[in-house]
């Protein structure tokens, strides 16, 4: 039996990227100044494709989508790139930007399951 809806799931795993995310983006600002860091990023789409594998599908068609990815990395590594002469690849105005970017997501999810949360407490309570 399901205790809560699909959009509350939802909404909880997205608060679990955005945790991701924050993570990624303090672990990026922390080293900002470490030697030969290479800056970090929570990748959406295997998030996605992780959320995507838990799901107990049956393929039918060869033209359908596969639901097995092998893949499980969520957080990629920008190799290639050098923002300071001492190799490390941290772009601190970046970094801040997404961590902007991703607080207002988290915040507008927070607010969203919040809201689900409260309508469920009014039906409980008789709509009172």
């Amino acid at each position: 039996m399901k205790l809560f809806s699909d959009s509350i799931t939802s909404l909880e795993r997205g608060l679990d990227y955005a945790a991701l995310q924050q993570k990624t983006i303090a672990n990026n600002i922390a080293n900002a100044d470490t030697p030969n860091y290479k800056s970090q990023e929570a990748s959406f789409k295997n998030v996605f494709s992780d959320a995507v594998s838990a799901l107990q599908a049956n393929r039918t068609d060869i033209r359908h989508f596969q639901f097995d990815d092998p893949q499980n990395k969520n957080i990629l590594i920008k190799r290639n790139m050098s923002y300071n002469e001492n190799g490390n690849s941290v772009d601190i105005d970046k970094e801040m930007s997404d961590l902007a970017t991703n607080q207002l997501y988290y915040n507008a999810l927070a607010d969203r399951l919040s809201s689900k949360f409260s309508s469920l407490t009014n039906v409980i309570k008789g709509g009172r």
